[in-house]
């Protein structure tokens, strides 16, 4: 059933011309092992100014509820709109975004066919950059699935956004994902 919510929202974006990308444990189901989540996780291109009334449009046409704690300040604090889905129990969270990296990735989306229509995923590269930022075990155990499933993976494209990561934020993403990546292909 989530299927069908999961083309609706694309459809719903489609439509009002606003550019996605699915990420988190819904992409890891396209490039990793397949594991159980409640949740899908889209990052819209641009601001909570330029995009929320469109997004909200969105989640009101698809009865999407949205919680009363997630007011325009929040969304604009955060940049995350919450939405649930009560025929599915799916959690949904709508990520703005207009960061350089985002730009480039929602450049590189893939085709993914849903029920006949397409749907635009975070590639297998940024499903990793992002999963690697987000630093969970969870999320590590996703780089070894993606990884493992080999998915013709561009290290040098990731490297070069974890080196600019590392850079600006003073982390060492670019040393974690060496580990990672030596780790799984010597298994």
């Amino acid at each position: 059933m989530y299927i069908a919510l999961l083309e609706n929202v694309a459809r719903s974006l489609d439509a009002h011309n606003v550019r996605y990308m699915i990420i988190g444990g819904q992409a890891v189901l396209i490039y990793g092992e397949p594991r159980l989540t409640r949740d899908i996780d889209i990052t819209i291109d641009g601001t909570p100014k330029q995009r929320l009334a469109f997004v909200r449009d969105i989640c009101t046409e698809l009865s999407l509820s949205i919680p009363a704690e997630a007011t325009d300040e929040f969304v604009e604090s955060t940049y995350i709109l919450p939405a649930f889905d009560e025929a599915t129990g799916f959690q949904l969270k709508f990520i703005f975004s207009e960061s350089a990296y985002e730009q480039q990735a929602m450049t590189r989306t893939q085709y993914i066919s849903i029920r006949d229509y397409s749907v635009h995923y975070a590639s297998a590269e940024d499903v990793i950059i992002h999963k690697l930022i987000a630093n969970r075990p969870r999320d590590y155990e996703d780089i070894v699935s993606i990884l493992k499933r080999g998915n013709n993976i561009d290290n040098e494209y990731v490297m070069q956004w974890l080196a600019e990561f590392d850079k600006g934020l003073n982390t060492d993403y670019v040393r974690r994902y060496e580990q990672l990546w030596a780790d799984t292909v010597t298994l």
